[in-house]
């Protein structure tokens, strides 16, 4: 599978319904560092050093010097962050309040990041969609 073709979910804007064994496999196979990268630029544009929070610096810059893909634990970090933003950008219309939502602590989170929460595993990011989905029926602040 190309490279380009792994990346074909990051631009679909994959959805808590979308996944599919093709993800499995790709995350097994390894995503391409791309993958980081690119969800780096959309969840926090203006902040380079977001993508080490997804790829530890020192293992980016190893990836990158070899042209090598993620591992499977970073793959699925990407692939969780990457639903939740695409969750998060239907339920509140766009980028830029998506990005507010994510980036800025909230109440039904203990004061922590929606980000910070989902990239503490899998359980955080069941919270986070949780709380997305509480807003999307009207029982979230």
């Amino acid at each position: 599978m190309t490279a380009a073709r792994k990346l074909d979910w990051l631009e679909t804007s994959p959805t808590r319904t979308a996944m599919t064994m093709a993800w499995v496999d790709q995350v097994n196979e390894g995503l391409p560092l791309r993958a980081a990268e690119r969800l780096s630029d959309a969840i926090a544009p203006l902040d380079a050093a977001f993508k080490y929070r997804l790829v530890p610096k020192a293992t980016y810059a190893r990836r990158r010097a070899n042209d090598a893909p993620l591992s499977k634990e970073e793959g699925e970090r990407v692939v969780r962050l990457a639903r939740l933003w695409a969750f998060a950008t239907e339920v509140w219309g766009g980028a830029e309040a998506a990005r507010r939502f994510m980036l800025e602590p909230h109440m039904l989170l203990d004061g922590k990041t929606p980000v910070d929460v989902a990239l503490s595993g899998e359980l955080g990011g069941k919270l986070v969609e949780e709380v997305l989905g509480r807003l999307v029926y009207g029982s979230a602040a």
